[in-house]
């Protein structure tokens, strides 16, 4: 049976290594973000894999994401498995220190966005018999650190969403699982800091943290499981990380 999954949020770490992970498995891979020229180079490698449909858009401009949604080709539209993926931090500050612009950036991007694509996908996903969500959220939803804030909030958020999202789905079959990684060594830092890098690098001295490669082989299990079996939520965590801010480093 040839199954569609779509993954926002796939021009780089998790959401790229995922794509890439499930196309081995032989899921045809609709690919969103909004770096076109990453966009085409992730396509490029996909096509020789699988079917695959990139998407440019910005999962915070609802009309322009419920445009190219709405428009999908028809045999692109009975989609099986949607990725919540797209998310970023902005800035380590203090509450009364922090920048509004990062705030809504985040609050944009990590909740709005995630329920703009899912209110837009999800009707896509009724006659499948597969109907599986996975939300990517973070330690960050589960334990609040200094400064972590507004990106914390974010991320709680992801996961109360993915809790009302089993409750409101279950009737229709739909199984929904929350994955909340702990330090991956991906873009996040980086963006995090703005593009200073030497402060990027910082984050993951020092010990081993996860790849993105580690989250995507997690999903390809999740997606593995019968039917009846559900994972509710996952943490996964670098074995030297005991919980959001105490790291094991040499």
């Amino acid at each position: 049976m040839e199954k569609i999954v779509l993954i926002t949020g796939a021009t780089s770490g998790i959401g790229k290594a995922t794509a890439t992970l499930l196309a081995d498995e032989g899921y045809h891979i609709i690919i969103t973000g909004r770096r076109t020229h990453l966009l085409s180079e992730l396509e490029k490698t996909l096509r020789t894999k699988t079917k695959v449909l990139p998407l440019s858009l910005d999962v915070t401009d609802n009309k322009q994401m419920e445009h190219v949604i709405h428009s999908l080709p028809k045999e692109w539209s009975n989609i099986d498995v949607l990725i919540n993926n797209a998310g970023l931090a902005l800035g380590l500050n203090p509450i009364d220190k922090g920048f509004i612009e990062d705030w809504e950036t985040m609050i944009d991007t990590n909740v709005k966005g995630l329920l703009y694509v899912s209110k837009a996908v999800i009707p896509l996903m009724y006659k499948s018999p597969i109907k599986q969500i996975i939300n990517i959220g973070s330690i960050a939803g589960k334990e609040v650190y200094i400064n972590g804030n507004i990106y914390c909030a974010t991320k709680a958020a992801v996961d109360a969403l993915t809790k009302a999202m089993r409750l409101d789905l279950l009737e229709q079959g739909f199984k929904v699982t929350a994955v909340h990684p702990g330090m991956v060594e991906t873009e996040f830092s980086n963006v995090r800091f703005n593009g200073d890098t030497q402060r990027a690098k910082k984050v993951y001295e020092g010990f081993t943290p996860l790849q993105s490669e580690d989250i995507a082989d997690v999903i390809r299990y999740i997606l593995s499981l019968p039917q009846h079996v559900n994972i509710n939520e996952l943490i996964i965590m670098p074995t030297a990380q005991a919980n959001a801010t105490i790291v094991n480093r040499k």
